[in-house]
């Protein structure tokens, strides 16, 4: 068994991923009280508690398992620096923030590989006001450097392993023993001649749930009002020009194209990266045809939880720990890939060049 643990562990997406390719999680960990509930209905072997204030020790007994024995250890930690930082060091500097916890657990406990997963602004932020764009990314992966761990990383969009999302996160894959890992290879493709490998799209994922979305939360009347006038596919973009700057508001004179504001979505798409609330005001998604945002149930069908999963808290809280989620998909490519680094099969070895007749441009 290969068997792992999982700190920041959320709803699970990135679990469930894991071990839908074979790994086994044999312990989950979450400083959210609802995040918890959601590990515990769900049968999971869960705990709780500020992470800075766990022992890598607690967790390996926990697991059940020995430092070094452990395959992979994965999570998502929130990057942002506490304020207390210190002057030395940047705003934005990860080496004041919860990330440092996930390197000490790694050091600690000495894991084969590890996953990293966050947002992909980390590739582009500096430390400073002004400093070079990636700065913040460098630190990250000279970090793990130092314990030892030779890494690749990525920002990979779940679009492309079979998630009817777009949504972009940033994967970092690190190898203890400095095997020869690799990022997931694409499995789906926006064009091709297969259709089970094409881009899913909403509607093959919600089509269903038109008339029966369970729990959802609700557009204010004013944003309703705008919505009703918006097409599939459509945004703010697409209501009358003299009512656009009124719909608006603050927003009207700011810059960038502002796709999300008063969004309605579209069934012959894949979704946009689902949010934490699907009534934002620049972020919304609202439903194809009908006049309501996307329900819990939808959200969780683009994040591809098993329909038998339970999340648990408030339907404000539901939405913000599945919108926060790895979608599973893009997690079963990441563990299907570290696996095939494990079992020394990702590779056909051949004799043979890739420059033959059949793959020659034609003259």
């Amino acid at each position: 068994m290969y068997d792992s643990i999982s700190l920041f562990s959320g709803a699970m997406g990135l679990d469930l991923g894991l071990e839908a390719a074979g790994i086994n999680i044999r312990v989950c960990q979450d400083f959210d009280a609802s995040c918890y509930r959601t590990m515990l209905m769900n049968g999971k072997n869960a705990m709780t508690g500020n992470i800075q204030e766990i022992e890598p020790g607690t967790i390996l007994h926990a697991a059940g398992l020995k430092k070094e024995e452990v395959f992979l250890l994965c999570g998502g930690p929130p990057c942002q620096p506490f304020s207390t930082a210190g002057k030395r060091l940047g705003i934005n500097d990860p080496r004041g923030s919860l990330f440092m916890d996930y390197v000490r657990m790694v050091e600690a406990i000495r894991p084969r590989f590890f996953v990293f997963e966050n947002v992909k602004g980390l590739t582009s932020i500096s430390v400073d006001k002004g400093g070079a764009p990636g700065e913040v990314l460098g630190i990250i992966l000279d970090e793990f450097r130092k314990i030892g761990y030779h890494t690749v990383h990525a920002v990979l969009d779940a679009v492309y392993y079979g998630v009817p999302q777009f949504r972009e996160r940033l994967i970092i894959i690190g190898s203890r023993d400095h095997e020869d890992i690799f990022l997931p290879l694409h499995s789906h493709f926006q064009k091709h001649q297969e259709p089970g490998m094409r881009w899913q799209t909403l509607g093959d994922t919600i089509r269903d749930l038109e008339d029966n979305p369970g729990p959802c939360t609700h557009f204010s009347a004013e944003r309703l009002k705008y919505l009703k006038m918006v097409p599939e596919g459509g945004n703010w973009r697409d209501l009358p020009a003299e009512l656009q700057p009124i719909a608006m508001g603050g927003a009207w004179e700011s810059g960038g194209g502002k796709v999300g504001f008063y969004r309605r979505l579209s069934y012959s798409q894949p979704s946009p990266t689902v949010v934490t609330s699907p009534v934002q005001k620049a972020t919304m998604m609202c439903h194809p045809t009908k006049d309501r945002p996307l329900s819990v149930l939808e959200y969780r069908r683009i994040q591809q939880f098993p329909e038998n999963w339970k999340i648990e808290g408030t339907i404000s809280n539901q939405y913000k720990q599945v919108g926060n989620a790895v979608p599973v998909g893009l997690a079963k490519a990441v563990g299907a890939a570290i696996i095939a680094t494990a079992e020394g099969n990702a590779t056909v070895f051949t004799k043979r060049s890739r420059g033959t007749s059949a793959h020659k441009e034609d003259g």
